[in-house]
């Protein structure tokens, strides 16, 4: 499966199940959203769902295997 790794504002990088590009068309959807929308990922290592403001989204790149 691939990964992506996304920064978030004020924290680390995060590694989620996806491709960069399917993880940034879920961004800018939950972005497009009502206010306060999360956008729901999965951690790629743990499989747990993890729930993130897209305007603290602010740069996502393939991740390292």
């Amino acid at each position: 499966m691939a990964t992506t790794e996304i920064h978030i504002e004020g924290g680390g990088p995060y590694q989620v199940e996806g491709t960069p590009k399917e993880v940034a068309a879920l961004i800018v959807a939950a972005a497009r959203g009502s206010i306060m929308e999360f956008v729901w990922l999965t951690e790629a290592t743990t499989g747990e769902a993890v729930a993130v403001n897209p305007d603290r989204i602010v740069a996502l790149r393939p991740a390292a295997s």
